[in-house]
């Protein structure tokens, strides 16, 4: 299950590998992810997008995406592919050569990113997935080649491993609500926060806590483990109006919609 995939039965995912990086990359890299996919008809694939960057070579495209603050879609057709590459969160800036506010809400062709000596990144990725998409070895060739080209961007700086771990730190504490939290927690100032926030990942304090507070929603939705009142007084909010208007601002849904979408749902009290 991932807190981040907006999937119901009105928006099932193609299957998707995942896998850990190398060792060595741990402090570069969350995870990869291989989606494939052969449809007769265009399906929309919405998330809520973790606080990193991600790198994605496609059998069409490749692309450096920074975050996106509302919730991103990408429309899937026909067969295809692709080898994503999910970030920690203070590995974005590394890649990118600047900051990533830059490309807050946006992405840049792949090309733009990668120095000389890995001009052909994208077109070794191809090969090794041209065979067969759904063989785990074309994966494993996949992932090598692009494990060979984040490894020049060893070591994470400090900043970057600071920001990595107020970012695990979050999402390991529900409790925490407010900014002051957060900056309580790794000993500084909220205006200092703010700034290492938004140098490393182009964005604000608030937001990271919203969006964990999102990706907790989206992951007890689809547990149904409790009623909607219940849902948002655990997340923390004053009442169950409140928890409504965040995740319907962001995901387009009322909780209660997204939760009547989900497989074996039963309907539950308005919102």
């Amino acid at each position: 299950m991932d807190r981040a995939h907006l999937t119901g039965v009105s928006r099932p995912s193609p299957p998707i590998h995942r896998y850990a990086p190398s060792s060595h990359l741990t402090d570069l890299v969350d995870r990869f992810w291989i989606p494939v996919w052969s449809l007769a008809e265009p399906s929309t694939q919405s998330t809520l997008q973790h606080p990193v960057c991600l790198v994605v070579v496609s059998n069409t495209y490749a692309r450096f995406y920074g975050v996106a603050r509302g919730r991103s879609s990408v429309t899937l057709e026909g067969d295809g592919w692709a080898v994503g590459t999910m970030l920690t969160p203070g590995a974005g800036r590394l890649l990118l050569g600047r900051s990533v506010a830059t490309v807050t809400d946006r992405w840049v062709d792949l090309d733009t990113v990668l120095a000389p000596d890995h001009a052909d990144l994208v077109g070794r990725v191809r090969t090794a997935m041209a065979s067969d998409p759904d063989d785990p070895d074309a994966h494993a060739a996949a992932i090598e080649v692009t494990e060979q080209w984040l490894a020049t961007h060893l070591p994470v700086d400090e900043q970057g491993m600071r920001v990595n771990e107020l970012v695990t730190w979050l999402r390991d504490h529900p409790d925490a609500t407010r900014v002051s939290d957060v900056a309580r927690e790794v000993g500084l100032t909220e205006r200092s926060l703010q700034r290492l926030v938004e140098q490393r990942l182009g964005l604000s304090p608030k937001w990271l806590v919203q969006r964990r507070r999102l990706h907790d929603a989206v992951e007890a939705l689809k547990a149904r483990t409790t009623g909607l009142a219940d849902m948002a007084a655990t997340l923390g909010y004053t009442d169950q109006a409140h928890f409504t208007h965040d995740f319907r601002t962001v995901t387009g849904m009322t909780p209660g919609e997204f939760l009547r979408d989900q497989p074996g749902a039963v309907t539950p009290s308005r919102g």
